[in-house]
């Protein structure tokens, strides 16, 4: 972090605007007021979340202009406006803020904003990349992405110090504190609901919130199942959580309302039946018999996958199917030495997850969700540092997957999930993840008016 504002610093000129005491005094106060409106709030607004499909976002964008993040599939039913829209001739607006650094936060805004579009709302999603100031988001991306790929070692240590370190998150709000007014612009006066899937987001509008700045409830959904300091902020009225381990590590740090409300995985994404299966196994010109591994790392491609895809290789368990993604390099070496079936950027995930027989991931994101709900066995293997390892131990407790720690150890593991009673209880623990739906949560807060509580 110090690195990454350091180089911001010398690159585009910026400097704190405000002294560390003002910071201090500006995070205590917030904290207070955020206290004494947990103490005097409401009765919790909404149920927990039914399998009934819900609303979602539209357009992403920079600082003077929009981008879309997602938008409902084109020809999709609308239902008529819900009540109490602006005389019938608007439909009421919910405001999102992601971030487009992985797929994880992006798919999940996709999904949020086709659900919501359904129900009714009209939905604008607000990239953070595109909104800071001076590109400056797009430079931290590019830091991010590298450390990632060329010396993650450094990222794991910036990432367990500010796991560790008590105060980080109310630093990160200290220093965010400049970019609160311009967040604050990017919230119609007629928006119903305001929902945050990036942590940095929470950072920034938490403290609008708790002062009263901001009047519409505001929402963070978690988007991993490893929860870490940055995502929770004081002021946030509800954090939607995907399981009873996420949910009691948001009360660690912090969270007070606290809801397990299912996860936003594309409706494509379901079981496939045998016959299925084969077709897909076709269309990807993959083998008709035998078991198959899908190893995927992400968008970017990240992390040992060609230690992984050597390793799974060697087990003689399976055959692995490696998404090389956006790496292209990877995949000319994969080409190359003939290992496994390598391919690139995939388009139809839910088909090649109809194909194989088990998923094999790093990163506890989106891809591995996308597994759960075709109902495939998932195991976590050669994790990248930071949220990579927070993700498979969390994960792993919760059931859904099963972490391979040791190299010697994958191959028996594999044999069990793909045929063993092991096997079938994740798979069963992983569909019941998709029973609930944040959506609806979301669009009942927006339609009681949690903002309409006494502060």
């Amino acid at each position: 972090m110090i690195g990454s504002i350091e180089k911001i610093r010398r690159e585009l000129g910026w400097r704190p605007r405000y002294g560390l005491s003002e910071m201090i005094h500006d995070e205590c106060e917030m904290r207070g007021v955020a206290a004494q409106r947990s103490a005097a709030r409401n009765p919790p607004i909404g149920a927990a979340a039914s399998a009934a499909r819900m609303p979602p976002t539209g357009a992403a964008a920079g600082a003077a202009r929009k981008r879309p993040i997602g938008a409902a599939e084109r020809g999709e039913a609308r239902r008529p406006p819900l009540e109490g829209a602006e005389n019938g001739e608007r439909d009421p607006r919910i405001v999102v803020f992601s971030a487009g650094v992985g797929a994880g936060h992006t798919g999940a805004t996709q999904e949020l904003t086709r659900r919501l579009q359904e129900q009714g709302f009209q939905v604008d999603c607000w990239d953070l990349v595109e909104v800071f100031p001076w590109r400056s988001g797009r430079l931290l991306l590019r830091l991010y992405h590298g450390l990632l790929s060329s010396v993650p070692w450094t990222y794991d240590v910036l990432f367990t110090t500010g796991e560790r370190f008590p105060g980080a998150a109310s630093v990160t709000r200290s220093m965010l504190r400049p970019l609160r007014r311009q967040f604050l612009r990017l919230v119609p006066p007629d928006t119903r609901a305001v929902v945050s899937t990036f942590p940095i987001a929470s950072q920034i509008l938490g403290p609008l919130r708790a002062r009263g700045h901001l009047e519409a409830p505001l929402i963070t959904y978690l988007t991993d199942f490893g929860v870490y300091p940055s995502w929770v902020s004081p002021g946030v009225d509800i954090h939607c959580a995907v399981h009873e381990t996420t949910r009691a590590q948001a009360h660690r740090y912090g969270a007070t309302d606290v809801r397990v409300a299912g996860r936003l995985v594309s409706k494509r994404f379901q079981p496939a039946s045998a016959e299925a299966k084969q077709q897909a196994r076709v269309r990807f010109g993959l083998p008709a018999e035998g078991r198959l591994a899908l190893l995927v790392a992400g968008s970017w491609g990240v992390g040992d996958v060609i230690a992984a895809a050597e390793d799974i290789d060697r087990t003689g368990v399976a055959i692995p199917v490696v998404v090389c993604a956006r790496n292209t390099a990877m995949y000319r070496r994969l080409k190359r030495r003939q290992l496994g079936h390598p391919l690139g950027w995939v388009e139809d995930m839910a088909s090649l997850m109809h194909a194989v027989d088990v998923l094999v991931e790093n990163a506890g994101g989106l891809t591995a969700l996308e597994g759960l709900a075709c109902g495939l066995p998932v195991a976590t293997y050669r994790p990248i540092p930071g949220h990579g390892r927070v993700n498979a131990a969390t994960m792993a407790e919760a059931g859904v997957v099963a972490w391979v720690r040791r190299r010697e150890a994958l191959g028996p593991i594999l044999l069990e999930l793909i045929e063993g009673a092991r096997g079938e209880r994740q798979r069963e623990a992983g569909l019941a993840l998709f029973e609930a739906d944040p959506a609806t949560l979301i669009a009942e807060a927006a339609k009681r008016g949690l903002a309409s509580r006494e502060r």
